[in-house]
């Protein structure tokens, strides 16, 4: 089992910045595909970013390419979110998701087995 805590979201204006972190206990996450997807009010949980085991390997939903960005530290079982020029549509709660037994990233939230309680993010004008 993987236990996952979100921290670092809050209330920021638009074009500033946050940082998310995930951090992981109850077993080493290096070889744990990890993402960070998000939920509006009313809609689906979407992807943000994900990144491979090693870390060599990053995806993200095109609406935050260029803005945000994804990492992990391996050895302090973390993984956070550079969340930069931040938008009112970028408004979510944001959850930390590990992928069990595979390195490989995936979009989809289904291939994700562990979850954290979310961190919310809000962005005002």
């Amino acid at each position: 089992q993987v236990q996952l805590v979100e921290s670092g979201g809050g209330l920021v204006q638009a074009g500033g910045s946050l940082r998310l972190s995930c951090a992981a206990s109850g077993r080493t996450i290096s070889w744990y595909a990890m993402g960070w997807f998000r939920q509006g009010p009313g809609k689906e949980r979407e992807l943000v970013a994900a990144i491979s085991g090693s870390g060599g390997n990053t995806r993200y939903s095109d609406s935050v390419k260029g803005r945000f960005t994804i990492s992990r530290d391996n050895a302090k079982n973390t993984v956070s979110l550079q969340m930069n020029s931040l938008k009112l549509e970028d408004t979510a709660v944001y959850y930390c998701g590990a992928r069990d037994a595979t390195p490989v990233v995936s979009a989809y939230p289904s291939n994700y087995n562990y979850w954290g309680q979310g961190t919310e993010v809000t962005v005002s004008s």
